[in-house]
């Protein structure tokens, strides 16, 4: 079994790369309460069709580069954020 995250996709600056962010939920040992953690994945995605704010399932593969040990396995719910890219007026 394969090593299993969902996260929500931060940055797409990269060609074939996503930056992922993992929330995990802690529990303090001395106070007992519970906390939220966060961690930041480089995410391969062959296609590029991840967008910002997209929850994904990312699953672990062999190492791709130096930062890079996982791939993105399935987009769960795309984003809900507004698209900022200009769209061709029909004349």
């Amino acid at each position: 079994m394969r090593q299993n995250f969902m996260g929500v996709v931060v940055g797409t600056a990269m060609q074939k790369t996503v930056k992922v962010r993992v929330m995990s939920q802690k529990i303090h040992p001395i106070v007992r309460k519970t906390y939220k953690s966060y961690k930041n994945y480089l995410v391969h995605d062959e296609g590029s069709s991840c967008k910002l704010g997209d929850v994904v399932r990312i699953e672990a593969c062999r190492p791709l580069s130096a930062r890079k040990h996982f791939t993105v396995a399935e987009i769960v719910a795309a984003s809900k954020v507004w698209d900022h890219s200009p769209k061709k007026a029909d004349s």
